[in-house]
């Protein structure tokens, strides 16, 4: 039997379209391995460098997926189907996963599938056995990416609101920058935020009284530079906890107001999060009290699937291939890929 008319059950994916290389393997909605490795190298730059993103990736590419492997008690001729992120991300990054990709499913003589990094993180609720019903809204929050995804059903996505200039966890990393904190600046942003007083300043909540569901971030982060040169480092360092709390909770406001709001509007019951921000403490509590007032439903994806990671893109691949999606050896790297857009150098079958 061609091995490319089987069942699809074991997928291996592959995720480098930033600075974390991740291999997991999959069985269903299964995860039996996952396993990631961030690129340390980037700390002492306060952010990533594309360049040695893909050098890193290059070097790791290969053990880790060896890992994975060995990790869910298996060997490279058992995976069945193989999906790899080939979009939005860094370019050089994102082509060392696809060209792995494309070698190995010709080697194996296995069916490969591209997918969108975003695409992956909303999948990434329905690991380990999680249902949601559709359709649903995905409030989707990470470093690149700030939207709003009305999802019909499975692959059917509809935006109904985004960011217009920075994404909220560029926000947050950012303004971790300016405070001197260090990187990633989310967590440290949400550590210190505990014990400070959110109520220190009252920075802006942009966008929130034009009916839209569109998102601004800009505006936030120039505000809190602004609070900061007019302040000597002492009082900075003073109070550097009730400045993280103060711009966590006008961050964070937004985000919750306009996901329930857009949920009302369109009239559903269902909402998910999704991206590295979805591990923010303030936004799962807060998202989750705003919604019980209306009594919606919020599912959370458990906080190891939230950052980047193979698994999730696993996971968001077996819907296109078990739909009969093939990707080609044409297969690119799509550094601007869009949610939604048709399947890059993919046929069915």
């Amino acid at each position: 039997m061609n091995r490319q008319t089987e069942k699809l059950e074991l997928i291996l994916g592959i995720e480098t379209s930033c600075d974390e290389t991740s291999a997991a393997i999959i069985q269903g909605d299964r995860v039996l391995s996952s396993v990631i490795s961030s690129q340390m190298v980037h700390l002492q730059f306060g952010g990533v460098v594309p360049e040695l993103a893909s050098r890193a990736h290059l070097r790791k590419i290969v053990p880790i997926v060896n890992q994975a492997l060995q990790d869910a008690g298996l060997e490279l001729n058992d995976i069945q189907a193989i999906a790899v992120t080939n979009g939005p991300g860094l370019v050089g990054a994102l082509l060392v996963g696809v060209n792995y990709a494309k070698g190995l499913a010709m080697a194996l003589d296995i069916p490969f599938v591209g997918v969108n990094h975003i695409e992956g993180h909303i999948f990434g609720n329905f690991l380990d056995g999680a249902e949601i019903p559709y359709p649903f809204l995905c409030l989707v929050v990470s470093g690149g990416h700030t939207q709003i995804v009305l999802v019909n059903e499975p692959l059917n996505y509809r935006i109904v609101g985004k960011t217009r200039d920075d994404a909220v966890g560029e926000a947050f990393d950012k303004v971790a920058k300016l405070l001197k904190l260090p990187y990633p600046g989310g967590p440290e942003i949400d550590r210190r935020a505990a014990d400070g007083d959110p109520d220190y300043v009252k920075f802006p909540r942009a966008m929130m009284k034009n009916g839209n569901f569109d998102f601004s971030y800009s505006g936030l982060k120039t505000a809190v530079l602004n609070f900061l040169q007019e302040r000597s480092e002492q009082q900075v360092q003073a109070h550097l906890n009730d400045i993280c709390a103060s711009f966590q909770q006008a961050a964070v406001e937004v985000l919750v107001k306009k996901t329930v709001e857009a949920a009302r509007t369109f009239q559903i019951r269902h909402l998910a999060l999704a991206g590295g921000v979805a591990a923010n403490s303030l936004l799962r509590r807060w998202m989750q009290e705003e919604a019980a007032r209306f009594h919606l439903q919020v599912h959370f994806p458990p906080l190891k699937y939230c950052t980047d990671n193979a698994a999730m893109i696993a996971r968001a691949g077996r819907e296109h291939l078990l739909r009969g999606v093939r990707s080609t050896l044409e297969l690119n790297a799509y550094p601007a890929l869009k949610l939604g857009d048709p399947p890059q150098d993919s046929r069915e079958v």
